[in-house]
């Protein structure tokens, strides 16, 4: 594509391209085919859920789970200010208010403990809360163990956003088993792809078909069209499906791929003062993206500083999201906060994490980082 090392790349080879000129050969090109049925099962069966329904976008799937658990316009939604707007827009799309939550430090999953104080001081206020949407960050899980009994507790659904997270566990548990349902993303950065895409995994069999008849425009089942009401046009082509199912094939060692890397940034970092991994603990994570932080304290120079000399070597990395409750469009919004979101934005960088970087590309990285290390210490030292 270029000579840039991007931060997660697709990871496409000769096995994708099979499903692919398959699927083409059968004639299937639509929403509907045997690769799309196959797909949803394989899937399904890998979450270890009772059935899944494939979108176009993890984003349609977080829309679609919300109205599979009955939020409703007026409801309250509480979603970590720590993630990608989409898990926020989706809620808005219902016509629902989010309320922001700030996150644990050390792994920028949801704080759980917060949640346990806005749900009190949501309800004493006369609030409904129709759900509270964990995102499993940067491919690992959010504390269920501790967040899935609250919210039963209060009778309040939890809708996993797992779209960073698919091969990753909590305590035996695969990502996306948690709560009533759970959102997956297939976008092109993802830890797997289907160009774009995403789905819905529950248990709920009658949410999955409602989901499935929302998704295929609500149409009922006539000879004619007929419509009862709003309905979205967001099925996954059979093509794309195909993708995805030749992607879940690799999954594993794609997965095992971006812990390489992970290792090899850890072992870079471990001398220098100042600089973690976020969620470095996390055995079960997928490792979709590599995330530091740095104390400007302790090893003299800021996140922002690596990131501008990785660049010069066309080398992409990213901030840590920019938290929900800084982004004009949720101006206002309520929020409970720490200050731990604002400062892993602040230094918090994520590195080129993707399982098709090639040793060449790898080499480039960490040979760029030590250049900025070594230069760096002898400033300090001076």
């Amino acid at each position: 594509m270029s000579d840039t090392v991007y931060l997660s790349p697709p990871d496409i080879g000769p096995l994708e391209e099979s499903y692919l000129v398959a699927a083409l050969r059968s004639g299937w090109v639509a929403p509907v085919g045997p690769d799309l049925q196959a797909f949803e099962h394989d899937v399904a069966e890998r979450v270890g859920t009772g059935g899944a329904v494939a979108v176009n976008s993890g984003t349609a799937a977080l829309h679609l789970a919300l109205l599979g658990v009955g939020v409703g316009p007026g409801d309250v939604v509480i979603v970590p200010t720590l993630t990608f707007i989409a898990t926020a827009n989706a809620v808005r799309y219902i016509g629902a208010r989010p309320v922001f939550v700030d996150c644990d430090p050390r792994t920028g999953n949801v704080d759980v403990g917060l949640v346990d104080d806005l749900v009190r001081r949501l309800r004493s206020r006369g609030e409904r809360v129709g759900a509270v949407v964990p995102v499993d960050m940067f491919g690992s899980c959010a504390d269920y163990t501790r967040l899935v009994p609250l919210c039963a507790e209060a009778g309040i659904p939890v809708v996993e956003d797992a779209a960073e997270a698919l091969g990753s566990h909590h305590r035996g548990r695969s990502a996306g088993s948690f709560g009533q349902v759970a959102a997956l993303s297939f976008n092109g950065n993802k830890i797997m792809t289907t160009s774009g895409g995403g789905m819905l995994v529950s248990d709920d069999a009658a949410l999955l078909a409602k989901a499935r008849h929302l998704a295929t425009q609500a149409r009922e089942p006539t000879p004619h069209y007929e419509h009862r009401e709003t309905g979205y046009n967001y099925r996954l082509s059979n093509l794309l499906a195909a993708l995805g199912r030749a992607q879940l094939v690799r999954l594993d060692g794609m997965i095992a791929r971006r812990r390489q890397l992970r290792d090899q940034y850890a072992k870079v970092f471990a001398p220098v003062p100042g600089v973690e991994l976020v969620g470095i603990d996390d055995v079960d994570s997928n490792c979709w993206l590599t995330v530091i932080t740095v104390d400007e304290e302790h090893c003299g120079w800021r996140a922002a500083d690596l990131a501008a000399h990785l660049a010069t070597g066309s080398i992409e990395t990213r901030p840590v999201w920019n938290p929900m409750h800084r982004q004009p469009v949720f101006a206002g919004a309520e929020s409970l906060l720490t200050g731990a979101s604002d400062r892993l934005f602040t230094n918090g960088l994520a590195l080129p994490s993707g399982s098709a970087l090639t040793e060449r590309q790898v080499g480039r990285v960490f040979e760029a980082i030590d250049e900025f290390l070594t230069s760096h210490s002898r400033v300090r030292a001076a």
